[in-house]
């Protein structure tokens, strides 16, 4: 930087320099540009190559446009497809792209410096975007994306190499998109407000506005504003953006909050509750009717719903043959009984093998309204999330509301992720439960089937431990939940999972750690949490066949607290 007294003179030169350099203007480098073709598969896979044909295009879900890419694992196969890009030698490029699905990768190779990578485990748009050199004789680079093995399909959209003009030709320069039609409110509680509108092409986010105020930016095209004052009406309009700007602002609509009803879904579930998962199958374990499940359970998740034909949508279908011809009438019967009891019975969604996507508004529809049927047909309290292969935090707290504006407030939601998923509040699932906190019973997750994880203090804890249990647990609680809302998932025995079982007093003494600081491992929490809801298991049925060992155990340990 010049000293003060050669400011006069620099800015002299500076002078000069410009004006004998007026008549060079048109010399000077052309705009950046994305240099990638077909970012947005709008030509299906042209330009684009695929390991052992992995991809396709898919009309929903997109980010942007009217297509994106999908791609599935395979074996040993990782689904990574590719395009050639031309750059120039000695130059900085941006690459960027929208994914989703669980492990998705994004990279750059033959870059002749150092080629670059990163990756997300998001199931709901994502954009993972790095740079990169070329070297003094690259002409050439690999754009590529893939998944993991054994993972599920993900979605990419919208690539960009963003640089100097490579001579390969490119995607043309993105428009202002249009302005959203549709707007319209979806749903409402006494502190929020659910709107949903139209997709517009070429749009690759949305702002909110409440009041003329941008209170929120999505990639979906659904929203819940949150934090708003009980019998309250408020004013919201969006509008649509890309790289190129920011749409007009839409019509407004005006959405008026409930009367004030507390906090979280539930109704009348115990303020200690546990929670366990009834087989609508047999395989091993003791085959139980409802009747059978035994008194400590305040809350029985009926596994599982089967998928449909039409997207989001679920149906039931009783396994009478597998169930000792258990029939319909009878497991009606069994529902309003343990409901005179005192309990909740409840359908879930998923479990190991479940394959319902709720990835776009028309199946949140069909999810929300097809769950209502089943809770009309068969007398169901609420419903579970036990997705295990990801969800769309977007759509499926689109979903959740919509059918709570169905069953009103007695509706109780339970969620069931697995540890990888409650990592970060940045995680579908931990997004989903956040967006849905005003109505949302319990998440119970699975502290089973898991690998080594990062507790709330960034130390790495394995599973079968009270830190595993209370370490994992604290994320949730420091993340945004209310200790209300969390709960520890363990297998009622051995059989009840490949790993990660403990013994129940195991159990006992991480809730004794959460709930009182005491009985605590090496890692202790913070603070004392001792609204903290309870514990589930995997399956009652289990438990039926070691005797009822657990809940006889666990069941008066969580009812005391």
């Amino acid at each position: 930087m010049p000293g003060r007294r050669w400011a006069g003179a620099l800015a002299a030169v500076v002078t000069a320099s410009v004006l004998s350099l007026t008549g060079l203007a048109g010399q000077a480098q052309a705009a950046d540009i994305n240099n990638v073709k077909n970012g947005g598969f709008e030509s299906g896979l042209s330009n684009w190559t695929c390991s052992a044909g992995s991809g396709t295009t898919v009309s929903s879900p997109v980010h942007g446009g009217s297509a994106a890419l999908k791609a599935t694992p395979a074996g040993q196969d990782y689904a990574q497809c590719s395009q050639s890009v031309a750059v120039k030698p000695n130059s900085t490029y941006t690459l960027s792209a929208w994914v989703q699905g669980s492990y998705t990768y994004l990279g750059v190779s033959g870059t002749g410096t150092t080629d670059v990578s990163t990756w997300t485990p998001n199931t709901t748009w994502t954009q993972l975007t790095n740079t990169f050199t070329t070297g003094a004789s690259t002409t050439s680079v690999t754009v590529w994306s893939h998944g993991w093995y054994g993972q599920p399909a993900y979605f990419a959209d919208d690539f960009s190499v963003f640089g100097p003009d490579g001579g390969g030709g490119g995607d043309p320069a993105p428009t202002v998109p249009a302005t959203p039609a549709g707007l319209a409110v979806s749903g409402t509680t006494s502190s929020s407000v659910s709107l949903a509108w139209n997709t517009v092409s070429g749009a690759t986010g949305y702002n909110v506005y409440q009041g003329g105020s941008k209170v929120q930016s999505v990639t979906g095209t659904s929203a819940t504003v949150s934090g708003l004052t009980a019998s309250t009406s408020y004013s919201f309009q969006v509008s649509a953006t890309n790289s190129a700007g920011e749409s007009a602002k839409s019509s407004a609509v005006t959405g008026t909050t409930a009367a004030s009803g507390g906090g979280g879904g539930g109704g009348t579930v115990p303020a200690h509750a546990v929670t366990g998962y009834w087989q609508n199958f047999n395989n091993g374990a003791t085959v139980q009717k409802l009747s059978a499940v035994q008194s400590q359970y305040d809350i029985i998740a009926v596994a599982f719903a089967d998928a449909t034909s039409t997207p989001g949508a679920v149906s039931f279908t009783l396994d009478s043959a597998g169930l000792g011809g258990y029939t319909v009438d009878q497991f009606k019967a069994d529902i309003k009984a343990k409901q005179a009891a005192g309990k909740k019975v409840i359908i879930s969604i998923g479990g190991q093998n479940g394959t319902i996507s709720v990835s776009d508004s028309a199946s949140a529809t069909n999810f929300a309204n097809s769950v209502y049927s089943l809770m009309q047909t068969y007398g169901f309290d609420g419903v579970d999330i036990d997705l295990e292969n990801g969800l769309n935090a977007t759509y499926m707290s689109q979903a959740l509301r919509s059918l709570s504006t169905k069953a009103g407030s007695s509706l109780v939601i339970t969620m069931a992720p697995q540890t990888i998923d409650m990592q970060s509040t940045s995680n579908s699932y931990f997004q989903t439960a956040l967006n849905i906190k005003d109505i949302l019973t319990v998440v119970n997750m699975q502290y089973y089937n898991s690998g080594s994880m990062l507790g709330c203090d960034g130390k790495v804890y394995s599973q079968g431990s009270v830190d595993f249990l209370t370490a994992l647990a604290c994320i949730q609680l420091q993340g945004g939940l209310d200790a209300s809302q969390v709960g520890l998932g363990l297998p009622a025995s051995t059989s009840g999972a490949g790993s990660g079982y403990v013994s129940p007093t195991i159990v006992n003494n991480a809730l004794d750690c959460l709930t009182k600081l005491t009985n605590c491992g090496s890692f202790k929490p913070s603070k004392a949490y001792p609204g903290l809801r309870g514990a589930m298991t995997w399956s009652t049925n289990w438990d039926a066949s070691a005797g009822n060992a657990w809940s006889n155990a666990v069941g008066p340990h969580v009812h005391a607290l």
